[in-house]
């Protein structure tokens, strides 16, 4: 039902969270705010990244060490290599968080979403 208002956007985050979620059953709701975090915020450590994400710390590392790529140390399934683990050259036990190259390509993906929102007629 419309009512003679400004034409909608078309839903460009459900499309998105579909994007995300077509990674499989390791691309949980919680993995998919990690990553968009540190798409917009590469070079974070976990946590900062447990503070914006809302997330205990155990969580925020366990969702990012599950988007680490398999080679990566600390890395856990499903290791769906989309961001990197670095090691904190400040803290020997931290690690800093930024996007692979797979990474990357599936944020750029997003941003066409994004950027091809389309109104949807009234």
């Amino acid at each position: 039902m419309t009512t003679g208002g400004p034409p909608r956007r078309r839903n460009v985050v459900l499309e998105s969270m579909e994007r995300l979620r077509a990674y499989g059953d390791g691309m949980t709701f919680n993995a998919m705010l990690v990553l968009m975090y540190v798409a917009e915020n590469e070079g974070i450590n976990v946590s900062e990244l447990a503070q914006i994400c809302r997330l205990t710390e155990a969580t925020a590392s366990r969702s990012a060490r599950a988007l680490a790529s398999p080679e990566s140390p600390g890395a856990m399934p499903p290791a769906l290599g989309l961001i990197e683990l670095r090691q904190d050259p400040y803290d020997g036990r931290g690690r800093l968080l930024y996007l692979t190259a797979a990474g990357r390509k599936l944020r750029d993906r997003l941003d066409e979403t994004i950027r091809g929102a389309q109104t949807i007629s009234s």
